[in-house]
């Protein structure tokens, strides 16, 4: 036997790194799966019947190209305001294909308003049932309109229904655009699909119509204006330019004349000055060097250049030609050589003449030159003051006339433009054209009653393992050993399945021995074997208890007893003096003396015993109930009957009052060897038990180990806490063999061998 003093202390456990533990949510699953199966299906089956009554709704859809690149007659995009090359041009025809406009066109083309689909629904709706249901709620004050804020209402109400079951929806890269329209009729759908990509072309053209002649007629009342303006801005310069006597050559205007004037008698005075300069440094040369060296002066550029000068030389050159060649052929006395020679003086005589006149008359060339320049000056000055006045009279002319170029130019646009206009009024393509056009569906879009259904059933699945695992993780009880090892470091002794009743039906007190409690019975003896394994054999009194009433100890107290009976001689003493039940279990008077009167000593021992011939075991019922029950199991009196009762019997058990009801139990478990704690599975919560169990581990009482009480093993049988655990398949006669052998053993009747050992 091992030493169960440590078990009063709480075991210390090393910090465990958490794992998930996959085969905990399976088997939470597998608690639970036929209540979520039945509940997923339920739910499928409402749907089902649900979505079998839904009117079906069928989708039609056309297709419209939206034209980047209209066809014109004449481009004029700057009128109509479009630039369909930008991305806000196709959002821009989304919109106004998803426009009230187009809906209310297309809802008074088609007669929508005369549609089953589209009629008001006559209802009453959740506010006029309150009212009626509880008439001191407050009414609205009825509105009062006229007849055609009604028809305004009502046409806003079908447009927002319109709008509803339109879809424009964008082919993605591309310029088409699916329009689609959802109604209950098949025809109607395919029909309204239709007709709002018509009702788009056909408003767009209007608008186009209208754009135009709203155009033309503004250009043409501003072309009035500007032609005004125009021939007044042209009269005023042509007066102005009669006024001022002004003429302008082509494109140079009426400055060009004296600009060139001025510039030509710049140049004859610059030239003027030259020549008088380079003629009066010749003069004051001529004045130096005297009239002698008529070389030198011939030399000089104004006498070189003199034509008689040029003549004679040219003259003289003949003549020295002449010379030359007569040279050769007659000498120098030969008359036609005099003739010669006296020809070249001549020449050079007249030359030498020529010269000296020149230069006599270079001092009169002088003077005249200078009044030459003089002349110059004043013609300059003059044409200077009048290029000044022309200059400005001409920055008046350019004012008039760039205001006559440009009245021109807006006059010429605008005739441009109403031209065009006039052209392109009776041609405008269109903003798109249909690609495809809708055709009335076969099936509908929705419901999609497999799906649904289908869906309903996955989800109410999922909700409910979702709702398992929330119930169980807010399930704060006992449900397996581990439970009990985790939560109060205790080990289990044991399990008492549960045993199904009748409604109002107590469990059979021989329920032990019957053949259905087999196995019941089993698991008794299995917290039998438990118990005397961990135990010394001098640990005889056992008390049990619990933390709260209902939790099943009295049952526990009495099967234990049963199943210890087999072995030896046992006691069952009901320790509770308060709500006894042991008297009414065993059919024993009320009245019967029991262990209220041993403590008081008020009877002998014989009288206050009941044996049970069936079970084998002597039960000590509690006897007259006292005012007193703690004074009484307090009293040296309790202390000295349990030690003289353990001088009778093998084991003696004894059945005590909830631990957290009243102290009782601690008083009665002071004078036990060992102590075992009932908690209910599935039912007593984890801060209870825990309470109780810490009130015994401070009375420094012995915990023997905790049994797990009614346990539904049918529920648990493929988990792993009850694994093996009582199935009754697996009794037999071999069942009942094999436990008359444990019997045996526990009782000393079986050698470790397993040989049979005789009795005397």
């Amino acid at each position: 036997m091992t030493d169960m003093t440590s078990s009063n202390s709480m075991i210390k456990k090393q910090p465990v790194e958490e794992v998930i533990n996959l085969s905990n949510y399976f088997k939470i699953i597998n608690q639970f799966k036929w209540r979520i199966f039945f509940l997923a299906t339920a739910v499928a089956i409402l749907t089902a019947i649900i979505v079998k009554n839904i009117t079906p709704t069928f989708q039609a859809t056309s297709t419209l190209l939206i034209e980047a690149n209209q066809a014109k007659a004449v481009s004029f995009e700057e009128v109509m305001g479009l630039d369909s090359n930008r991305k806000e041009y196709y959002l821009t025809q989304f919109e106004i294909l998803k426009s009230n406009t187009i809906a209310a066109a297309v809802i008074t083309q088609l007669n929508l308003q005369d549609e089953a689909e589209f009629q008001p629904q006559q209802g009453e709706s959740v506010m006029d049932m309150l009212r009626d249901a509880l008439p001191f709620l407050p009414t609205d004050v009825a509105e009062v309109l006229t007849e055609q804020e009604l028809e305004e209402r009502k046409l806003r109400a079908l447009i927002r229904q319109f709008s509803e079951q339109l879809t424009i929806q964008p082919v993605r890269k591309t310029q088409l655009v699916s329009i689609s329209f959802d109604s209950q009729d098949p025809r109607l759908a395919a029909k309204v699909a239709n007709a709002v990509g018509d009702v788009y072309i056909q408003q767009d053209l209007f608008d186009k119509i209208s754009v135009n002649e709203s155009a033309s007629g503004w250009l043409h009342s501003r072309l009035s204006d500007l032609r005004v303006t125009l021939n007044k801005s042209e009269a005023k310069l042509q007066t102005y330019s009669n006024k001022e006597n002004l003429i302008s050559q082509s494109g140079e205007g009426v400055s060009a004349l004296i600009s060139k004037e001025l510039d030509q008698t710049s140049q004859q005075l610059t030239q003027a000055r030259n020549e008088y300069n380079q003629l009066r440094s010749i003069v004051a040369l001529v004045k130096e060097q005297g009239t002698k060296d008529l070389a030198l002066l011939e030399s000089m550029p104004e006498i070189s250049s003199h034509p008689a000068i040029v003549s004679l030389r040219d003259n003289q050159i003949e003549v020295e030609l002449k010379i030359s060649d007569l040279s050769k052929v007659y000498g120098p006395k030969h008359p036609k050589f005099k003739s010669a020679q006296s020809e070249w003086h001549t020449v050079t005589k007249r030359m030498k003449s020529r010269i000296l006149k020149i230069v006599s008359g270079l001092d009169k060339s002088l003077i005249t030159k200078k009044r030459n320049i003089n002349a110059l000056e004043r013609d300059l000055a003059s044409i200077k003051a009048k290029y000044h006045r022309v200059v400005s009279k001409e920055n008046i002319y350019r004012k008039l006339q760039r205001e006559v170029n440009t009245n021109r130019k807006i006059f010429d646009t605008f005739l441009s433009r109403a031209k065009e206009t006039e052209v392109t009024s009776d041609f405008n393509s269109a903003v798109a054209r249909f690609t495809d056009r809708a055709f009335a569906p076969e099936r509908p879009i929705k419901p999609k009653k497999a799906l649904i259904v289908l869906l309903a059933f996955v989800a109410t699945f999922g909700l409910g393992i979702v709702a398992a695992f929330v119930f169980e993780s807010l399930n704060d009880n006992f449900k397996s050993a581990k439970d009990i090892e985790d939560k109060l470091s205790f080990r289990m002794l044991g399990l008492l399945p549960l045993v199904v009743l009748k409604k109002h039906q107590d469990l059979e007190l021989h329920h032990f021995f019957t053949d259905t409690g087999r196995r019941f019975a089993e698991s008794v003896r299995t917290l039998r074997t438990s118990y005397i394994l961990t135990h010394h054999e001098d640990d005889k009194v056992i008390a049990i208890t619990s933390s709260i009433p209902g939790e099943g100890k009295s049952t526990t107290s009495v099967n234990l007893a049963f199943s210890l009976g087999q072995m030896g001689n046992v006691l069952l003493i009901d320790g509770d003096m308060r709500k006894p039940s042991i008297c009414k279990r065993f059919s024993i008077p009320n009245y019967h003396a029991g262990l209220s009167n041993m403590i008081a000593q008020t009877e002998v021992l014989d009288d206050c015993l009941y044996y049970d011939d069936q079970s084998n075991i002597t039960v000590m019922p509690c006897g007259n109930l006292p005012s007193n029950p703690q004074e009484l199991l307090a009293s040296k009196h309790f202390a000295q009957l349990i030690k003289q009762l353990k001088l009778t019997y093998d084991y003696i058990i004894i059945d005590t009052p909830p631990i957290n009801a009243v102290s009782d139990a601690l008083i009665i478990a002071k004078q036990a060897d060992s102590l075992i704690y009932v908690v209910k599975s599935d039912d007593t919560r984890t801060g209870v038990v825990r309470n109780g169990v810490g009130r015994l581990v401070d009375a420094n009482i012995k915990i023997a180990g905790i049994v797990l009480n009614k346990v539904d093993i049918r529920a648990s049988s493929n988990s792993d806490y009850y694994y093996g655990y009582y199935s009754d398949k697996a009794y037999g006669s071999a069942v009942k063999t094999n436990t008359s052998a444990s019997n045996d053993i526990l009782t000393g009747k079986v050698d470790p061998e397993g040989k049979l050992q005789l009795l005397s």
